[in-house]
């Protein structure tokens, strides 16, 4: 493992950062204390700053050379709305807000880079650091996007990382193609006529269809798509009925559809659309069907996995880069692959042996009340940091006269 120096002997100081963040999580596009303290840290080290894309997001610009190559590297910085079980003294200080996705870290990681960058300027072109809103829901990546990340800072090709529990430390995995899934959300009422419960016959009652209608998305994906194409349909939440001798009204069905491909998720909206109009029709009730697509499918591309590859490669060696296995999870870092190549892969975050006393009961998983990032990972996710942006920045062999 080739870890730079100058990023091992700060890294008690990006420790204290990243400890400092984890105490004081922030929510989507609420990152304002966050935001500061990134914007701070990155000015004290000279590197000029852009504030206000996605509202919170802060752009740091290292420059060097002449060339107008660049590259973008992202961290995300927005915490969940949960409740942190921990009690070691870096834990939350607010209840209902946790960084349990190691978003703290991930920022931590990038700013240790972006101090050896400032310093050492290896490279020929321009390093842009995005500090990222909103990655739990509220599609910063978009936002940002939106609000003209790459025609203000033009950029080659755009890489981002996340921390993976369960992964030793120490070790990657990258994959080219989909990597994470689309992220969708439905609502579906189905309306009848409530009456006593003694007396169904006197209304129109919606529970049974609900609960045929739970059963048949299931044929949906064992029925209609192809067995080899992943894809998810999760009924999540069911709300009906006030008194257990009462039929209600209606059944409200909400839940979750998951695929790696657009094409595919085309055919799940079809069928579930056509399914719920037709199994109402069937109990004689009306439907209403909401389908709302929230973040498409996570895709790298393949010359650029393969340089991610190669770099993660020489720093910590083959044994230590494994193959990724696609999650249905999603992730917003999919926006910037749909306009600039790039890459999205992990970095081991381990088995949790890294949290000191006063942790919680639960398991050092993602969206854990236990969880936190392990603070090992902050000098090699520093140097992978480095290592990536000097290799993809570096000078061009002068062609022979």
């Amino acid at each position: 493992m080739k870890l730079i120096d100058t990023i091992l002997a700060d890294a008690a100081e990006i420790t204290a950062l990243r400890r400092d963040l984890h105490r004081h999580p922030e929510l989507c596009f609420q990152e304002t204390r966050t935001a500061d303290v990134i914007a701070k840290a990155l000015t004290d080290w000279g590197i000029p700053v852009h504030r206000g894309l996605g509202q919170t997001g802060v752009v740091g610009i290292i420059k060097n050379g002449t060339s107008s190559r660049a590259v973008g590297l992202r961290a995300d910085i927005d915490a969940l709305p949960m409740t942190e079980r921990n009690q070691f003294p870096h834990a939350s200080q607010y209840l209902g807000r946790m960084h349990a996705c190691g978003h703290d870290g991930h920022t931590a990681m990038l700013l240790a880079a972006a101090k050896h960058l400032a310093r050492h300027r290896n490279f020929d072109g321009t390093v842009y650091l995005v500090f990222q809103p909103a990655e739990e829901g509220g599609g910063g990546a978009r936002e940002m996007i939106k609000d003209g990340l790459f025609e203000k800072f033009p950029m080659e090709a755009m890489f981002g990382a996340h921390n993976w529990p369960g992964l030793k430390a120490g070790q990657f995995a990258v994959k080219t193609g989909p990597v994470f899934a689309s992220s969708n959300e439905f609502k579906i009422t189905l309306r009848g006529k409530g009456c006593h419960a003694a007396m169904p016959h006197l209304g129109l009652d919606p529970v049974p269809a609900a609960c045929q209608l739970v059963q048949g998305f299931q044929t949906i994906i064992s029925r209609n798509k192809r067995p080899l194409d992943p894809g998810v349909i999760s009924v999540t939440m069911i709300r009906a009925g006030e008194a257990t001798n009462v039929v209600p009204d209606s059944v409200e069905l909400q839940g979750t559809v998951r695929t790696f491909t657009l094409e595919l998720l085309d055919l799940l909206e079809r069928r579930m659309k056509a399914m719920t109009e037709q199994m109402a029709a069937a109990f004689e009730l009306t439907a209403e069907f909401e389908f709302h697509r929230n973040y498409p499918p996570t895709i790298n591309h393949p010359q650029e996995s393969a340089f991610v590859q190669r770099v993660l490669t020489e720093l910590v060696g083959a044994e230590n880069v494994q193959e990724f296995e696609p999650t249905m999870g999603a992730e917003d870092f999919s926006y910037y692959l749909l306009d600039k190549p790039g890459c999205y892969f992990v970095i081991g975050n381990g088995e949790g042996e890294h949290r000191s006393g006063g942790h919680g009961l639960g398991p050092c998983t993602l969206h854990n009340p236990s969880y936190d990032f392990n603070d090992d990972l902050i000098p090699l996710g520093g140097s992978m940091w480095v290592r990536l942006a000097e290799a993809w920045l570096a000078p061009r062999p002068t062609a022979p006269r």
